[in-house]
């Protein structure tokens, strides 16, 4: 191989490991900030209220379909 391409082989690998490094930086910075503030049970959807709500519509509104349900906190 000639220098020309041993050099692009070089920045490429540099450059592969340059954003493994910033994605595993990232990542870290993510995991704590999941840590520092967990989600609350109170905060997850709630299955069966979800599944109340289709049963609902379905029988409410034959032939129609639920496709988002968003909670509107106040």
């Amino acid at each position: 191989m000639e220098s020309s391409d041993m050099d692009l082989v070089r920045i490429c690998a540099v450059a592969f490991a340059a954003v493994l490094a910033i994605l595993s930086l990232l990542a870290m910075v993510i995991s704590s900030i999941c840590r520092a503030f967990p989600v609350k049970a109170s905060d997850m959807p709630n299955p069966s209220a979800e599944e109340a709500v289709r049963q609902a519509v379905a029988e409410t509104f034959p032939g129609c379909r639920v496709a988002e349900i968003r909670e509107i906190k106040t």
